[in-house]
């Protein structure tokens, strides 16, 4: 490395305005496409365009085509059937939020898991009921059918049991969020979940935790509790159960402590433990009828679309959200691709299904999508199995659960939100750290506490609409001339949650992707050192030469890909790999045709904790494959936060930040020398130098711009 002594460079240049600059060196013009090219592209049609539309609306066709029945089929039997068991207690659960009978929470488990194992891309999320979404149909359902006085005026209402009424209600309302949801997938506006940051989908959820819990006390308690709907709903039912507190049913109480004991006690197992808890204490012999058949398909209602369609978009938004969020973290863990907007078609096309056979709104939970990708679950067959189990409770020992009292079912609700309520242990965190995302997670879930979920997220998402008009939502990364093994990026405006992920996706222009050249390395390095302890592969004086030239196959097994993604081990190795040359055993790992890359952020002025997380992801990966990254022209404010939040570790130093380009360039040359004096002098004759004079230093302030300019 350089003494800072040395590091100096003089400029001799004249005087350019913006006018005379472009006079004297004139722009690369890119073409860019028009309305009319866009829309003759759009619907040109070619046997190759129809055929990827059609993996892309069946993405079933994708990962069956590389489906291991050998490696995977056994652990999606095992995941399926522990999924399914968590899915018949949950769906009984759950339909308690939205106020109907425990059997179509069941249903949310069968009906939705079909169509989607079709339609979604996601191979590790399990569709069903979510505690959230059945809060949210529940204020709906207690809306048009109060436990108190006349239900609303809806023809379809007429001849038809309270019971009956609100499932009518819950039906339609899902039919009506499949159809927004189908509508927005097919106008491809699955771009809206950016606009949904962690630090708000966490404080959302954690006020949802808080209105469920307060649902759910009135049947711990053995309380009867009418329902209420709107602002404050949540003081006012808290204010009913407190002036009943006397009249608490001591054995609902106790039972709701027993359930909630031994599933915290013994967590993996409690779907069996409280089969058998249940059964043995709850079972009524005399209850015993014929077995349960599916009801028959119905009409949703025209009146209840009219009178809850402005419930049903945030109805629609939220689970879709929660959805991809949860999918985004298992594909980018299982190395596979998932599609926004064919996300919210199958949530749509489910949704829609399921409404018509009364199910309840579906999207996934997050515990038990974990217990399907932490038992092993490949694909979803996973879920086309556990929506197998569901069927075979309703059909054929759906007698044995009749008998759970809701004491019971309202303690599995409750112990399911800990994970939800725990998320408030990052306020303080975030007041360290970045106080505005701060805000914003009190803010919402204050608001949705207090003025009622639907409103709340209503509120907060019009005040970030009015925020983000401040900000420059999408990135536009402009790339200028570099010399060999360089690529300089130019970000022109701030970073935050809604284009964190388009700007990791333009990194990737520089012709690699990095984290699939550090899982295809490890890859690579394993499978040498297996042969060479082997004997397969031997050390000669032209380097590891194979004993015999049968290709290695490479596995499916995704076991291990956590191990994939961190630093190479070269450890063990007798020789040192050449990325660049050819690998014995005919190995291969595409090549990396750079070895620097330059970041200019001189026109970041804002960066977020999800933009932290997600650049911080982004900069490793290109470390690790050896590929050295320099950020210029970096905010004071931006570093000092960086510090603050423990950026910089063993691998990302603050040694990478460079005044400007310039100064970055000069360490590259140092560092990695042009072969010859023809392209080293190509090197600086190609750089640029514009003086800048909106900036009030000692001296002249210089930004460099490698010509030709990109427009």
């Amino acid at each position: 490395m350089l003494r800072p002594s040395t590091q100096r460079y003089s400029v001799t240049r004249p005087l350019y305005s913006e006018d005379t600059f472009e006079d004297e060196h004139a722009k690369v013009y890119r073409k860019h496409k028009r309305l009319l090219d866009h829309f003759i592209q759009y619907f040109t049609c070619t046997s190759e365009r129809a055929k990827n539309t059609a993996v892309s609306l069946l993405p079933i066709i994708g990962w069956m085509k590389i489906y291991s029945i050998k490696d995977w089929l056994l652990n999606d039997i095992v995941s399926g059937v522990s999924t399914g068991l968590v899915a018949v207690l949950q769906g009984l659960a759950y339909s308690l939020l939205a106020s109907i009978s425990p059997w179509y929470g069941l249903y949310a488990a069968f009906f939705p898991v079909i169509m989607y194992f079709f339609l979604g891309t996601s191979r590790h999320i399990s569709v069903g009921a979510f505690p959230v979404l059945s809060l949210m149909v529940g204020a709906v359902v207690t809306r048009l059918v109060p436990d108190e006085g006349l239900p609303a005026n809806i023809t379809a209402f007429e001849g038809l049991t309270k019971d009956e009424q609100r499932i009518l209600v819950s039906a339609s309302l899902t039919f009506l969020v499949g159809l927004f949801q189908l509508g927005m997938g097919l106008l491809q506006v699955g771009f809206i979940v950016m606009y949904l940051s962690d630090t708000l989908i966490s404080g959302f959820t954690t006020a949802a935790a808080v209105h469920i819990l307060v649902s759910q006390l009135k049947f711990v308690l053995g309380l009867t509790v009418p329902g209420f709907s709107g602002p404050l709903s949540i003081i006012y039912t808290l204010k009913s159960l407190f002036t009943q507190i006397t009249s608490t049913n001591i054995h609902d109480l106790v039972t709701s402590i027993v359930v909630m004991v031994m599933v915290l006690v013994n967590p993996f197992l409690y779907p069996y433990n409280l089969f058998l808890f249940c059964n043995l204490t709850f079972r009524k012999v005399n209850h015993l009828y014929d077995m349960i058949k599916f009801e028959s398909p119905i009409a949703p209602s025209l009146q209840v679309f009219q009178m809850t369609a402005v419930e049903a978009f945030p109805i629609a938004i939220v689970g879709f959200a929660v959805a991809f969020a949860v999918a985004k973290v298992y594909s980018v863990k299982h190395d596979y691709l998932i599609d926004g907007n064919q996300e919210l078609i199958a949530f749509g096309a489910s949704n829609i299904f399921g409404g018509a056979f009364k199910s309840l709104a579906a999207s996934t939970a997050l515990s038990r999508s974990a217990v399907q990708e932490s038992t092993g679950g490949k694909t979803q067959i996973a879920g086309l199995l556990s929506a197998l189990i569901v069927l075979v409770v309703i059909l054929g020992i759906g007698f044995l659960l009749e008998p759970l009292p809701k004491s019971v079912l309202g303690a599995v609700v409750i112990v399911n939100l800990k994970g939800m309520l725990m998320q408030v242990v990052t306020v303080p965190y975030l007041w360290k750290k970045d106080r505005p995302d701060c805000i914003v997670w009190v803010g919402t879930c204050l608001a949705a506490i207090f003025l009622g979920l639907d409103l709340g997220l209503a509120v907060v998402l019009t005040d970030l609409q009015f925020a983000l008009a401040l900000f420059s939502v999408f990135l536009n990364l402009r790339q200028f001339y570099e010399p060999e093994g360089v690529k300089i990026f130019r970000i022109p405006s701030p970073i935050f949650f809604a284009n964190i992920d388009f700007f990791r996706d333009k990194l990737k222009d520089v012709g690699f992707n990095p984290l699939r050249i550090l899982r295809k390395r490890n890859k690579a390095v394993k499978k040498i050192k297996k042969m060479i302890k082997k004997g397969e592969l031997t050390l000669t004086s032209n380097g590891l030469q194979a004993t015999c030239s049968m290709p290695i196959e490479e596995s499916e097994d995704e076991s291990n890909m956590e191990d994939l993604d961190k630093p190479t081990d070269y450890s063990d190795l007798p020789i040192q790999v050449n990325w660049s040359a050819d690998l014995p055993a005919n190995i291969r790992v595409p090549p990396v045709n750079i070895h620097s890359l330059i970041l200019d952020f001189s026109a970041v002025s804002f960066l977020d904790i999800s933009a932290l997380k997600g650049l911080k992801a982004a900069l490793k990966e290109f470390i690790r494959v050896s590929v050295d990254v320099y950020i210029v022209g970096c905010d004071p404010y931006i570093i000092e936060k960086l510090r603050n939040c423990k950026f910089f570790d063993d691998e990302i130093k603050t040694s990478i930040f460079f005044l400007t380009i310039h100064d970055a360039m000069l360490f590259i040359h140092e560092s990695h020398p042009p072969k010859t004096v023809s392209e080293e002098t190509k090197l600086f004759s190609s750089i640029q130098i514009k003086t800048r004079t909106d900036f009030t230093f000692t001296g002249v302030i210089i930004a460099i711009n490698l010509i030709p300019r990109c427009k």
